[in-house]
């Protein structure tokens, strides 16, 4: 791009009609259909939508990154020519040097057997062209670093696995930007990262785009995100895009009744909800809905016009645009629907009698990877206890033993110090309980992991998958198609979903059949790690309503391990806040989080994406510890 187009006003990347399609085993699918976007110098422009929708298939057709079987028609145009047209090794000389991608997870941009620096630095040139000498490489790599907030020049010398997740995402923005691009594509750059670290990894994007005067296209699911730090909105949603305007007129005044119901289904942070308002049905593929309204299946507004051609994204000249055909029918209603507060509902007071659970002052260390390297002590004297019909959110950075203390819950790991008691039995060493004992533990208390893919076979249906739950705890039950159906039902899926794989299956459904295989047990405790952290706010709103309405049900109590305040706000009553190991502040919930006493409490708040631009520039938490020994699992 040359400086006379930025002058006259011209966009700096502009695509028109960008269509994605993949064909596999023959048959042709449609990704992406007919996106325009512009993208100005020195703007943030956030690509807003739920899983499925397109968003990150868009960013990599950008930069010509899209997978074996897939392509990209349209144009693309960036510096007077169309990426599209251009050949691979034409592409690759854009990308980096002038536009840059930072994926989601920095592992997939790190090279693990390379030291940070020299991944900064390998491609850097001099002004002849040639490569960098050893030292000036060096010095180049310890100066970007310094960019993105890692003063200490020995991390350069580190490799990935060495480093904390938040660390490596610093890293990998450091390289995306070694080479000075005039844009950068961040496709969920801190989704995966606790809210401490996600604030400070999008601060430092921000000033970074700030003052060297870049583009920015921001990946995100999280609207809150979007409008800190992003100028501008583009909501895309079953390949289309359904809205487009300023970042505060969108929060402000939705013309989209798809971007109202986003809106409704954040959490709010400041009260709890007796039901989260949620978005019925999942994202359809493009395909399904390429003669419609892509939203009208899912849309309490939708009439027979809706379904009769697919709308056009239409402007109002003002730079707001909307897909939506009967938007000045709804417009007021959607507003009226808005200014509707719902009242918040006080979480539960702790009830008297003996705990379900209780861990007494246990401790958990870890030796390092390495001979000679210093132990690691995850957990430090942490003490909490779960009454039966209580739900208690136990949150903290990354690192900071959360996951620990879940793991030692269930006998997957053994305190070095302390006691655990789990409905009278004393689980702190399971391999000391006799076997009635130890299985009438594993009835007791199950776990629902952040990931349930992991968790699931990918070869065994979801019935099977269930069944063989219910069979390891009763191997004499009868009628296990029928109980299997039943879990199904009991967490909002119908029997049918017996024969289906996961692939088949949408991360929020996954999670529901991870819930359904834990209730097989029929426990009376379920620690949830992370369960929500990965979905979409929608689905998100799903599973929370999910899990308060088994907890009416049934009244089972639940541990909830999360890194997000305005998640534990709607589902916990009583919180414990763990930092490095150490319980820094517990009580009931929303005394803690409206009248936090500990500065790491007021910290993990203010964290909490706002919406508000000047979210970033407040309370700036201070760097994490860089390097982290091999081995140091907390």
């Amino acid at each position: 791009m040359n400086h006379d187009e930025t002058e006259t006003g011209a966009p700096l990347l502009r695509v028109r009609d960008l269509t994605i399609t993949s064909r596999l085993a023959g048959a042709s699918r449609t990704i992406v259909r007919g996106v325009d976007l512009d993208l100005a110098p020195g703007e943030a422009l956030a690509i807003v939508g739920e899983s499925g929708s397109g968003k990150s298939m868009t960013a990599r057709a950008l930069v010509g990154l899209l997978p074996p079987g897939v392509r990209a028609s349209g144009e693309v145009a960036y510096g007077g020519r169309d990426l599209l047209g251009l050949r691979q090794r034409q592409v690759a000389g854009v990308r980096g040097s002038e536009i840059a991608l930072i994926f989601q997870d920095p592992f997939t941009m790190l090279n693990p057997l390379m030291r940070c620096g020299e991944q900064i630095s390998e491609l850097l040139r001099d002004e002849s062209g040639r490569r960098l000498g050893r030292r000036a490489r060096r010095e180049q790599a310890v100066r970007r670093l310094a960019e993105v907030g890692i003063e200490d020049p020995a991390v350069a010398d580190a490799y990935p696995f060495q480093l904390s997740g938040g660390m490596r995402q610093r890293i990998g923005i450091a390289a995306a930007l070694a080479r000075d691009p005039r844009v950068l594509i961040a496709d969920e750059p801190s989704t995966a990262l606790d809210v401490t670290t996600q604030k400070e990894i999008l601060a430092r994007i921000a000033e970074l785009q700030r003052s060297r005067g870049m583009g920015l296209i921001l990946i995100t699911h999280d609207l809150r995100v979007a409008f800190s730090i992003c100028d501008r909105v583009a909501v895309l949603y079953a390949g289309s895009v359904l809205e487009t305007g300023p970042a505060a007129a969108v929060e402000a005044d939705p013309r989209h009744p798809y971007t109202h119901g986003l809106l409704l289904t954040e959490p709010p942070g400041d009260r709890r909800l007796e039901q989260l308002p949620v978005i019925a049905g999942a994202v359809p593929d493009a395909d399904e809905v390429a003669d419609r309204c892509a939203f009208a299946d899912r849309c309490d507004w939708a009439t027979g016009d809706c379904r009769a051609g697919r709308p056009e994204l239409r402007s109002d000249g003002a730079g707001r645009g909307s897909a939506c055909i009967r938007i000045e029918a709804v417009a007021a209603e959607l507003r009226s629907r808005r200014a509707v507060i719902q009242d918040g509902v006080a979480a539960r007071a702790p009830a008297a009698g003996a705990a379900l659970v209780e861990v007494d002052a246990i401790e958990k260390r870890f030796d390092g990877a390495r001979r000679g390297s210093r132990q690691v002590t995850a957990l430090d004297g942490v003490s909490l206890r779960i009454d039966a019909d209580e739900t208690v959110g136990l949150v903290g950075e990354s690192g900071s033993g959360k996951t620990t203390l879940g793991r030692c819950l269930l006998g997957l790991e053994r305190p070095t110090a302390g006691r655990i008691v789990v409905d009278g039995i004393d689980a702190s060493d399971l391999g000391a309980l006799g076997e009635a004992e130890r299985l009438r533990f594993r009835r007791t208390i199950q776990m629902v992991f952040q990931d349930p893919y992991s968790t699931l076979n990918p070869v065994r249906t979801i019935g099977a998958t269930l069944r063989e739950a219910l069979l390891v705890h009763e191997p004499r039950s009868r009628d296990v198609r029928g109980r299997a159906a039943e879990l199904l039902e009991r967490v909002g899926l119908s029997a049918a979903y017996a024969d289906r794989k996961p692939v088949a299956l949408s991360g929020g459904e996954r999670q529901r059949v991870a819930i359904a295989r834990a209730l097989a047990a029929e426990p009376r405790v379920i620690v949830c790690d992370e369960a929500v952290s990965a979905l979409d706010v929608s689905v998100q709103a799903q599973i929370l309503n999910l899990l308060a309405d088994l907890r009416r049900e049934t009244g089972i109590s639940c541990l909830f391990i999360t890194h997000d305040l305005g998640v534990v706000r709607q589902i916990a009553d009583r919180v414990y806040v763990l930092r490095q190991g150490r319980l820094v502040e517990e009580g009931v919930c929303d005394e803690v989080l409206d009248r936090p006493r500990d500065p790491y409490t007021r910290r993990l708040i203010a964290s909490i994406p706002s919406g508000d631009r000047r979210w970033l520039d407040a309370d700036e938490p201070a760097p994490a510890v860089a390097v982290v020994e091999p081995g140091e699992r907390r």
